[in-house]
């Protein structure tokens, strides 16, 4: 669960960045090169490489080179990791509202 936790922190850190969540949606519509990316941004490639290699370190995008192109994958799997998490963080909240609703109507009915 630690591991799971680590990763998880690694992912939101990654995430917590416009620049690099622009990038992951960008990514979304397929394998893009990093010259194509760092385009779209009012940055220096230097600063752009920066948001890259923490995507990269902590798994959401993978990059492969070709003689002079590198070129960066989002990692879908990875992604996953923070699906999952909120998928419990909603179960939890449905069975707490569940709850305040029974707790609700039973107060209701014993008054009625």
């Amino acid at each position: 669960m630690a591991q799971f936790e680590g990763a998880l922190d690694g992912v939101f850190l990654a995430l917590a960045d416009p620049t690099r969540r622009a990038v992951v949606r960008r990514l979304g519509g397929g394998a893009t090169s990093v010259g194509d990316l760092a385009r779209e941004f009012p940055m220096t490639l230097p600063s752009f490489m920066k948001h890259v290699r923490t995507l990269e370190s902590n798994g959401l995008i993978r990059t492969t080179k070709s003689g002079r192109v590198r070129t960066c994958v989002l990692n879908r799997e990875r992604l996953a990791l923070v699906d999952d998490w909120l998928a419990e963080q909603r179960r939890g909240w449905v069975e707490r509202t569940d709850r305040l609703e029974r707790f609700v109507t039973d107060a209701e009915e014993t008054t009625s």
